[in-house]
């Protein structure tokens, strides 16, 4: 009774079939078929391979939203070196609320302006790619890729220990300010507090020492990243003038970098430069120095890492698969219409793809579409 019941019900599934089978006896094979079969099969391959790379492929999705966040403080790294002694200059950043913030986290360190022949190839190096990413957005997708494998961006240090005067000042470090508009600045003397505002004592700085050139080799906001490249960073500005003002209006924008290798709570900024004399009699008032004047965004953009789906990619290869097979049966056609017309063209071998309507002893005639070897005389 059991085996009665499994041939019953496999006779039934058999009637479902909606795919029947054609019997080995009634297909027959051909050259033009197994040329399609070919191509077929190695345009399959490869649209595979293809879609696969594409499979692993991850792109960059930027969201934007309103930055909440007002109580937490904001990072500023530093790394700036002037052409003026250490004892003569002074960086003191001044806030919107009048909250002065003194350089309390950074660090004075006498050096030598004039950079070595591996510092100065390092520059130029940073340099073109600061110029490329102006020019190709896409590579900053790139560089967020490959943080953790980036190359660090800071000044390399000296080959050898040189012999000639420190004439300059390296002013590098952090400090954190409140998150509103501020003004970073770097001028002669050393800043002081009262309650009125502040100052800086430069009564008995000599004016023919003032020279504010000045090099960035880093200047970020928030936390610091590797292989990240800020738009100011290998920044170089010389001048002969005493009386030389450079200014820097930066828009900082918070950003939350999510990708499979780091997530950071981070910052981007865009910059404006300007640098001007100080002449009074000119009407060109002011003072002389570096001034980087910032200001944060209301908006924050979140960039995460997104990856195609394992289910999407099934369903994009099922629909290479099946559209190359609902079209090789065109193109079977087309081939084999192609092999009748040069087995025609130029009798090669015996091609009988017709039948033969009449044939006698001296004539054989041939249907269209057929190829059948002429004896030697006869049409």
């Amino acid at each position: 009774m059991r085996r009665l019941s499994r041939k019953k019900a496999l006779s039934l599934v058999k009637e479902l079939d909606a795919f029947p089978k054609v019997s080995e006896s009634y297909v027959e094979t051909s050259a033009s078929g197994g040329t399609v079969s070919l191509i077929a099969f190695s345009a399959m391959a490869l649209l595979a391979v293809l879609e696969f790379f594409v499979y692993r492929e991850t792109w960059m999705k930027y969201e934007y939203s309103v930055d909440k966040d007002f109580s937490s403080k904001l990072r500023i790294n530093i790394d700036i070196t002037v052409a003026m002694k250490c004892q003569h200059v002074g960086a003191d950043i001044l806030d919107l609320a009048e909250t002065m913030i003194t350089s309390n986290g950074l660090q004075y360190e006498p050096v030598i302006f004039e950079l070595t022949p591996q510092q100065r190839l390092w520059q130029r190096t940073l340099l073109l790619i600061q110029n490329r990413l102006r020019e190709e957005h896409a590579l900053q997708e790139v560089l967020y890729k490959t943080l953790l494998k980036g190359a660090p961006t800071a000044l390399p240090p000296r080959e050898d220990a040189s012999m000639e005067p420190l004439n300059a000042c390296r002013i590098h470090g952090h400090v954190y300010v409140n998150k509103v508009a501020g003004n970073l600045h770097i001028t002669v003397g050393k800043p002081i507090h009262h309650p009125q505002g502040h100052a800086h004592i430069a009564a008995f700085v000599s004016h023919e020492t003032y020279n504010f050139s000045h090099r960035i080799d880093h200047l970020s906001f928030g936390e610091e990243l590797p292989g990240v490249i800020n738009p100011l960073d290998g920044t170089e500005k010389i001048t002969y003038n005493n009386n030389q003002m450079f200014q820097y209006f930066i828009t900082v924008v918070p950003t939350k970098l999510n990708t499979y290798k780091i997530s950071a709570d981070t910052h981007q900024f865009s910059v404006t430069e300007r640098e001007r004399v100080i002449n009074h009699a000119a009407g060109s008032h002011g003072v002389s120095g570096i001034f980087v004047k910032y200001d944060t965004s209301s908006l924050m953009v979140t960039v995460s890492e997104q990856h195609m789906p394992l289910w999407q990619f099934l369903v994009r290869l099922c629909g290479i698969i099946g559209g190359i097979f609902s079209t090789t049966g065109m193109l079977h056609g087309l081939v084999g219409f192609c092999f009748d017309v040069i087995c025609c063209r130029f009798k090669l071998g015996l091609y009988r793809p017709g039948e033969v309507l009449n044939q006698d002893a001296h004539t054989n005639y041939c249907t269209v579409g057929e190829c059948v070897p002429c004896d030697s005389g006869h049409i």
